[in-house]
């Protein structure tokens, strides 16, 4: 193997990453974060805004992280289609 050859498949996996992230941000990541929110009562309106955004971006940082994992499954095999 090349020394580069490995960095087409974290192009590829970032650009997954990236995808996967934006979509759940616009499609899973709010309602996800208002139905936990709706789950409990709370004393103090700062403690909704900190669940709501502790739910948020935890909901974001899953997506990032399985579309890494696609994308680097995704990038292994284009690579092996290739040899």
């Amino acid at each position: 193997r090349l020394p580069g050859e490995n960095l087409m498949r974290y192009v590829i996996a970032m650009a997954a990453a990236i995808v996967v992230a934006l979509a759940a941000m616009l499609l899973v990541s709010m309602p996800l974060a208002n139905m936990a929110v709706e789950r409990y009562t709370f004393d103090s309106p700062d403690e909704v805004a900190d669940l709501h955004t502790a739910v948020f971006m935890m909901s974001n940082l899953a997506a990032l992280l399985i579309g890494w994992v696609i994308g680097w499954f995704l990038g292994g095999r284009m690579l092996r289609t290739q040899e």
